[in-house]
């Protein structure tokens, strides 16, 4: 005898829909806000115990947070200062050997840049200077929002907690404040990690190619280690040009370039990683790949910078949430 299923659906279920479809569209439209605060977040982990730490000594909370600022920006500020002459100075020089590197692997390649390239690009300067100016404006803004953010939440402390407090019973608040203190300390040990990683390499990298005698040498370093904080797919994009560079001296010169980088990348993945971020990340290289397609596509490059600690934080509510079960 055959049996027969209806499905009723409730008007409620439908205004539920309705509204939780609204929901996504709107925060799809404030995605950069949400990254602000993301990234504000990320800075207020990284910097929480220091900032604590003073405060433990008496230390005003919002003094010891300006200091921490100042010291950060004044660091940077140095190598900055340090690192962009001779980067800029190596940059220039590369710009003006591509068209010689490009014509070892295509003959005549050399004319063509300098004439149908330079030729067709030249009425779009003004139109390439003006969405320069604007994006410029825009991460300017960016920049000085998330700097903001990040400086508001390290003073007011316990407003996360203040909120869970206030508007949750106290047994999901105490379970909310444990996963949010969990993905805290995962996603502090993901940046200083992430951060010594970069360094680590980008300096491995200045020394193998300055041995080898390559070309732009500091200029090479600076991308290997910049493009750490993408893994799997960074260190295989850092090594292109460093090959293509040194394989238009010569094929030894390349062929030791690949074998200087896969060196760095064992290296990397037996000694460096698991001593310096041990247990930060722990991702599936598969779930690693997915998050970064999926962080490109939503956020571009901001995307997939912040596709990595962005996942770290999912599975750690997520991890907390079973728990608590």
């Amino acid at each position: 005898m055959d049996k027969t299923y209806k499905i009723e659906i409730s008007a409620k279920t439908i205004v539920f829909t309705i509204l939780f479809l609204i929901f996504l569209n709107l925060l799809w439209l404030v995605r950069e806000l949400i990254f602000s605060f993301f990234i504000a977040f990320i800075v207020m982990s990284a910097l929480n115990p220091l900032v604590s730490f003073f405060e433990n000594k008496k230390i005003p909370r919002a003094l010891t947070t300006l200091l921490s600022f100042i010291i950060i920006f004044g660091l940077v500020g140095y190598l900055f200062v340090w690192l962009i002459p001779p980067v800029v100075k190596e940059t220039t020089l590369l710009f003006k050997n591509i068209p010689k590197i490009v014509e070892v692997y295509i003959p005549n390649a050399s004319t063509f840049l300098e004439n149908e390239l330079f030729t067709k690009s030249l009425p779009n300067i003004t139109n390439n200077a003006f969405n320069f100016l604007k994006n410029v404006l825009s991460n300017l803004i960016f920049t000085i929002s998330t700097i903001f953010f990040s400086f508001y939440f390290l003073v007011e402390e316990n407003i996360l907690r203040r909120f869970f407090i206030r508007f949750f019973d106290k047994n999901t608040a105490d379970k909310a404040l444990n996963a949010l203190d969990q993905t805290e300390k995962r996603l502090r040990a993901w940046f200083w990690g992430q951060l010594i990683l970069m360094l680590i390499i980008g300096i491995v990298t200045f020394i193998g190619l300055s041995l080898l005698s390559i070309k732009f040498t500091l200029a090479l370093s600076l991308i290997a280690g910049l493009l750490e904080i993408v893994p799997i797919l960074g260190p295989v994009i850092a090594t292109l040009p460093a090959f293509i560079i040194a394989f238009s001296d010569s094929a030894f010169s390349g062929l030791a370039v690949i074998a200087l980088f896969f060196v760095i990348q064992q290296a990397e993945n037996q000694v460096i990683v698991p001593y310096v971020m041990k247990k930060a990340v722990g991702l599936n290289p598969i779930v690693t790949l997915a998050a970064l397609i999926i962080g490109g596509r939503i956020g571009g490059v901001i995307g997939i910078l912040l596709a990595i600690p962005a996942t770290l934080f999912i599975e750690s509510i997520f991890v907390e949430y079973i728990k608590s079960k």
